[in-house]
């Protein structure tokens, strides 16, 4: 029997959706998720940071076809856009650090690339768009848990690009009647991760097992939300967005509570079976983050979701990095 989401999004005829950066790490599993309730899904991604290793589950479904092209160049996809119901905009550059270094490539990669979707969309009628958004448009929020009305200071080029991106949405759903759901992630984890700190610590620890540098001074807080919740409430977001007669809506997507940077040091030792491990820290701030431009502390306020979709996470932030942190050391070898 098919569940509500699958019947209030479907209807009577199957709904033909794209997935820009489906072949990415939160992109992979949304595409196996909408693949597994009987949708038709077409993926757009340049590989440039995704991976077809993501897909090889369902790489030769019937229902999917992958086109390898950057979302940049309009010619090489457009066409793939006819009789599309829903787009769900995932293709970006996700290292917040590399965005400091590069803010020019940052800008292309995420702005520019949501613009030539949205584009694309008007283009050819397409009338429903998810943006994949993110936490970091907050910034350094005074407010914990930030609420979704909260004001958008980012502190990052990475932040800035995402909270620009979402002005456009916004925008264009207005202007061109484009349904617009823009969705703020908190930091996503889990068995296809390959940034982020569980990575980066089992990375270091497979080659010095005794020693294990940690940017910043360990006391950064974060929200961490296991994927399988993830793809959960993003479902529940868009059914819930589908049966309102709203043109803009925004969600924050995260867990209801956080863990420092030490403890998941802790917890990734721990799962290695390591002993006496020097941690040395590297504050890249005087204030203790791990490079400018990093958030210290973030933890989102998602009882919007939780009241409109009846969702709430199922692993807490320690959970999340324990099996993230488990899945990837089976992956690496490790264990």
């Amino acid at each position: 029997m098919e569940d509500s989401c699958t019947r209030s999004l479907r209807g009577a005829y199957t709904v033909k959706v794209l997935v820009t950066g489906g072949a990415g790490f939160i992109g992979s599993y949304l595409v196996e998720r909408l693949l597994g309730e009987g949708y038709k899904v077409i993926v757009v991604d340049n590989l440039s940071s995704g991976s077809l290793n993501n897909l090889k589950d369902v790489i030769g479904d019937p229902n999917l076809v992958f086109r390898r092209a950057d979302v940049r160049s309009l010619d090489k996809w457009i066409d793939l856009l006819n009789g599309v119901d829903i787009v769900f905009h995932y293709a970006a550059n996700p290292e917040v650090r590399h965005s400091v270094r590069e803010p020019l490539d940052h800008y292309d990669q995420n702005l520019t690339a949501t613009m030539l979707v949205l584009e694309a969309c008007r283009r050819k009628g397409v009338s429903f768009i998810v943006f994949a958004s993110s936490s970091t448009v907050y910034g350094d929020a005074e407010k914990i848990p930030t609420p979704e009305d909260y004001p958008l200071k980012p502190i990052s080029v990475y932040g800035a690009t995402k909270a620009a991106a979402e002005i456009m949405c916004q925008t264009y759903a207005r202007l061109y009647n484009l349904k617009c759901l823009i969705l703020r992630y908190a930091n996503i984890i889990g068995p296809r991760t390959s940034h982020g700190v569980v990575y980066d610590f089992l990375v270091k620890l497979s080659k010095n097992p005794k020693k294990l540098e940690i940017l910043g001074d360990g006391s950064q807080r974060k929200s961490y939300l296991y994927i399988d919740d993830t793809i959960e409430a993003t479902m529940r977001a868009v059914e819930y967005f589908t049966n309102t007669n709203l043109v803009e809506e925004v969600f924050n997507i995260g867990n209801v509570d956080w863990v420092s940077v030490k403890e998941i040091a802790d917890i990734v030792v721990n799962v290695l079976g390591l002993e006496d491990v020097e941690y040395v820290f590297k504050p890249g701030t005087s204030d203790g983050r791990g490079w400018p431009g990093d958030v210290k502390l973030m933890l989102l306020d998602i009882a919007k979701i939780r009241r409109a979709t009846g969702w709430s996470p199922t692993h807490s932030s320690r959970e999340a990095v324990r099996l993230t942190a488990e899945a990837l050391a089976r992956r690496l070898g490790l264990k």
